[in-house]
């Protein structure tokens, strides 16, 4: 008997890039498809971007958070660069799954040449 691979279907294909570029939930499938390396090269892509948004997003959010609370005189601008950098990513995340809805390109100028060189070492 044949073998059916039910993610054979291109819109549950797209579902899936959806899926990695949610903000913050995403970042474990996409990693999970990095550690498999069985994926289509599109799939690795978006995996990695992905992956490099979120990592770019968790260390910025604790290194402004951190200190915030370690400086007295800076807490209020450090909070707001905090709270512009968590819209920022939210932002990016949205963005991108309206271009892949419009079946546009997904690279980010200096983020996507990160995720390939980096992320690729690394996870890939």
């Amino acid at each position: 008997m044949k073998d059916i691979d039910p993610f054979e279907n291109p819109d549950l294909k797209r579902l899936e890039l959806f899926i990695y570029l949610t903000p913050v939930l995403g970042f474990f499938p996409a990693l999970w498809t990095l550690y498999r390396r069985r994926d289509s090269p599109s799939r690795q892509a978006v995996s990695r971007l992905s992956v490099t948004l979120a990592i770019g997003w968790l260390l910025g959010y604790i290194l402004l958070g951190t200190s915030a609370d370690a400086s007295e005189s800076f807490k209020l601008p450090l909070l707001l660069m905090n709270s512009l950098l968590t819209s920022g990513y939210f932002v990016v995340c949205i963005w991108l799954m309206i271009r892949l809805s419009q079946h546009q390109s997904l690279r980010l100028p200096v983020i996507s040449t990160i995720a390939e060189r980096v992320v690729r070492k690394y996870l890939s």
